[in-house]
């Protein structure tokens, strides 16, 4: 019997607990059996001094999930040819483990954009999509409260109820770097190696 697998995109720099709720929400109300953590790499045509190197990021999921066996972090993107497009990532995924069924899980502000992704149509045409929605920041306040994508009406988008989050990585990095405390944005181990390895300061 096939497995039900969520691909949860990002570059999880860090990975924080909007991230690990968001998941935790969706393997435990949408039908999935596992999430999947797709950790983004680096464009190597697009540096940034921000980001952490792809293995600090990979380890920073592997030790956030390590005690849900629900939850688990994955490198394929790793190994595939840059720039990184989703319809590839699928397809590697698919080949790899042909007994799982896999679905993406995004924000209702990716959703918006789709259309603009490489091959949108073949990856409405084969995998599902589940969608999370996202409080309306500066950032993607045109996107979401624009016109309104019909996408939401597709027969493979599903909204899901989940839990607003308004924690971003960014606002975590900047505020390590001024000295706050983030002891209850990021869990104890991720916190603790973001602390020993001196990130983001």
């Amino acid at each position: 019997m096939s497995k039900r697998i969520g691909l949860y995109f990002g570059t999880f720099n860090p990975i924080h607990v909007g991230h690990l709720i968001i998941a935790n929400h969706m393997v435990q109300y949408a039908e999935l059996d596992e999430l999947w953590f797709v950790v983004s790499p680096q464009n190597p045509l697009k540096p940034k001094a921000s980001l952490l190197a792809d293995y600090h990021r990979l380890a920073l999921v592997r030790i956030a999930v390590d005690n849900n066996f629900k939850l688990r972090a994955s490198n394929i993107e790793f190994d595939l040819p840059q720039p990184s497009y989703t319809i590839h990532t699928l397809a590697a995924l698919s080949e790899k483990h042909p007994d799982h069924d896999f679905t993406i899980i995004m924000g209702e502000d990716n959703l918006n954009t789709l259309p603009k992704w490489k091959n949108y149509d073949q990856i409405l045409e084969h995998y599902s999509i589940l969608v999370y929605p996202r409080v309306e920041s500066d950032e993607n306040l045109s996107v979401i409260s624009g016109d309104r994508s019909d996408l939401l009406d597709h027969p493979k988008v599903t909204m899901v109820d989940a839990p607003l989050m308004k924690i971003s990585a960014s606002f975590i990095r900047k505020a390590v770097h001024d000295g706050r405390d983030v002891r209850y944005l990021l869990t104890e181990p991720v916190l603790k190696y973001v602390d020993e390895m001196n990130f983001y300061r």
